[in-house]
């Protein structure tokens, strides 16, 4: 039997409130299930609230709401933040990032989330 866990995508107004947003709909009030991409990839790989012995899926509800709020504006700010505790070897690229992100090119925040999805849970992800 398949677990769904239901992500509100109203409730996702920015890669924070998304953090509380999966951790709840996972694990409950107050729940974990990542707090960036890294440890969200591994929460995905299961051992931390998903069953490892079972299927799950995520339904993404409303997600175009989601999408606007994890769009580029919030690209940005995310990609400043990374560019003020990036490895001064990584700075080039987060830089890069920036600006195409500044000007209205590459993958937003919206896509990194819905490819680690894809990549570490493939086939477990409806967007509604």
């Amino acid at each position: 039997m398949t677990r769904t866990y239901v992500i509100d995508g109203a409730e996702v107004t920015g890669l924070d409130s998304f953090w509380r947003v999966i951790g709840e709909a996972v694990n409950g009030p107050g729940g974990y299930f990542g707090r960036n991409l890294d440890s969200f990839a591994d929460c995905l790989s299961g051992g931390f609230g998903t069953p490892d012995d079972g299927d799950f899926a995520f339904e993404w509800r409303d997600h175009e709401a989601s999408r606007r709020a994890l769009g580029r504006e919030e690209t940005m700010r995310q990609l400043q933040l990374r560019l003020g505790r990036v490895h001064p070897q990584n700075r080039a690229a987060v830089e890069e990032q920036l600006e195409r992100a500044k000007a209205g090119l590459g993958t937003t925040v919206f896509d990194w989330l819905v490819q680690t999805m894809e990549e570490r849970a493939p086939g477990a992800l409806r967007l509604l």
